[in-house]
C-alpha cells in the first residue's frame, strides 16, 4: 500500500551450483563420478580384450609361457649360445613338453572317461539310497553332469573329425603364441631400453618397474602352480592306484588341470575322485580316498604353497576367489585359468605405483 516500506529483498546467491551443496555431498559426488568413470573404462577395456580374444589370448599365453621359460635364457647365453638359437631351442623344448603333456592328459582322460562317468552314476544311486530326497538332488546333478560331459566329448570329437573351424582357430592361436614366445625370449632384454627411448626418464623407469613386477608375478604363479600341480597329481594318482580306484590316471589328469584354477579346481577334482571311489569300493574306499585328497591338500596348503609361492605371488585367498569367479563369468574356463596370473600381474603393478619394494627375479640376467 502507499506509504508502506517494501519488504527487504533477499540477497541473491551468485555462487556456482555445486558450491551450494554441503562439503560431504560434494565429496561423495566426486568419488561416485570417479568410481563410475573407472568402472566404465575397465568395462570397455575388458570388452575390447574379449572381442579381440583371437589376438589377446595368444599374447597372454605367450607371456605366461615366456615367464615360465625365461630363466633358461641367461643360463644358455652365459655358455656361448646366441639368443636366437637359445630362444629357438627353448621353444622346441616347450612344444615337445606341452605336446607330451597334452597327449598324456588326453589319453588318460579318454581311456578313463567311461569308467569315471559310470562310477559317478553309481555314486549318485548310492547317495540317493542313503540320503533320501537330498540324495536324489545330488543324483540328478550327477546325471546332468554325466550327460553334459558325454555331450561335450561328442561335440569335441565331432568337431575334430568333421569341422575345421575350431581346430583352425586353436592351431592359429597356438602358432601365434609360439612365435610370440620366441620373440619375447629373444628380444625381451631390450624392452627396458625401448621404453626408455620413447618416454621421459622418470615415466620410463616407472613403466619398466611395473612391467618387471608384473612379469615376475606371472612367472612366480606359473612356476609355482606347475610344480604344485605335478606334485598333487602324482601323490593323488598313486594313492588312488593303491586303493584300486578305477580311472586313477584320468583322475590324476583332472587334479593336474584343476590346480590351475585355485580352490574351485581342487575341490571339483577331489570330489570326483571321492565319488568314483565310493561307487567302486563303497564307503570305506571313499573315506580312504577322501583322506588321501585331504592329506595332499593339507601338504599343499601348509608346506608347498608357502615354500614355493610365498616370495612371488602374494594374493589373499579372497582375492583369488573373486578373480576366478570374475574370470569364469567373462570368458568361461579360459577366463578362470587366466584370471589369477593376470590379477597377480595387476597387483604387482599397483604395488610399484604405491612404492612398495619388491624383489626382481631377473636381476642376474645379462643385457
Amino acid at each position: 500500500m502507499p506509504g508502506e516500506t517494501p519488504p527487504a529483498r533477499r540477497q541473491a546467491d551468485h555462487r556456482r551450483p555445486y558450491l551450494m551443496l554441503p562439503p560431504a555431498v560434494r565429496a561423495a559426488a566426486a568419488w561416485s563420478a570417479a568410481v563410475i568413470l573407472l568402472i566404465t573404462v575397465a568395462s570397455l577395456v575388458v570388452f575390447a580384450l574379449v572381442e579381440l580374444r583371437a589376438a589377446t589370448v595368444p599374447v597372454i599365453l605367450a607371456l605366461l609361457g615366456t615367464s615360465l621359460l625365461y630363466p633358461v635364457m641367461p643360463w644358455m647365453v652365459r655358455r656361448g649360445v646366441s639368443r636366437s638359437v637359445a630362444a629357438g631351442l627353448t621353444c622346441a623344448v616347450l612344444v615337445t613338453a606341452v605336446g607330451g603333456v597334452i597327449a598324456l592328459l588326453v589319453n588318460s582322460l579318454v581311456h578313463s572317461a567311461p569308467q569315471i562317468a559310470a562310477a559317478l552314476q553309481q555314486a549318485g544311486d548310492r547317495l540317493a539310497e542313503w540320503l533320501g530326497p537330498f540324495g536324489e538332488k545330488i543324483r540328478h546333478a550327477l546325471d546332468n553332469a554325466q550327460g553334459e560331459t558325454n555331450s561335450l566329448i561328442s561335440t569335441v570329437t565331432n568337431g575334430v573329425l568333421s569341422g575345421l573351424g575350431l581346430a583352425t582357430q586353436i592351431i592359429t592361436g597356438g602358432v601365434l603364441a609360439l612365435a610370440l614366445v620366441f620373440f619375447f625370449l629373444r628380444d625381451g632384454h631390450r624392452t627396458g631400453d625401448a621404453v626408455r627411448s620413447y618416454l621421459p626418464a622418470r615415466s620410463a623407469e616407472t613403466v619398466v618397474a611395473c612391467a618387471e613386477r608384473a612379469f615376475d608375478a606371472m612367472a612366480g604363479f606359473m612356476r609355482g602352480t606347475t610344480l604344485i600341480a605335478l606334485i598333487d597329481a602324482l601323490f593323488i594318482t598313486v594313492g588312488l592306484l593303491v586303493l584300486g580306484v578305477p580311472g586313477a590316471p584320468g583322475l590324476g589328469a583332472l587334479v593336474f588341470m584343476g590346480a590351475y584354477i585355485p580352490f574351485v579346481g581342487a575341490f571339483l577334482s577331489g570330489a570326483v575322485a571321492v565319488l568314483v571311489a565310493l561307487a567302486d569300493g563303497g564307503l570305506g574306499t571313499a573315506v580312504w580316498a577322501l583322506g588321501v585328497v585331504l592329506a595332499v591338500q593339507a601338504i599343499e596348503g601348509n608346506i608347498l604353497q608357502p615354500l614355493i609361492q610365498s616370495r612371488t605371488v602374494e594374493l589373499h585367498p579372497a582375492t583369488i576367489m573373486v578373480a576366478v569367479v570374475a574370470g569364469s563369468g567373462i570368458a568361461g574356463i579360459l577366463g578362470a585359468l587366466l584370471a589369477v596370473p593376470v590379477c597377480a600381474a595387476g597387483l604387482g603393478v599397483v604395488s610399484v605405483l604405491r612404492g612398495v619394494p619388491g624383489r626382481s627375479e631377473r636381476g642376474g640376467e645379462d643385457g
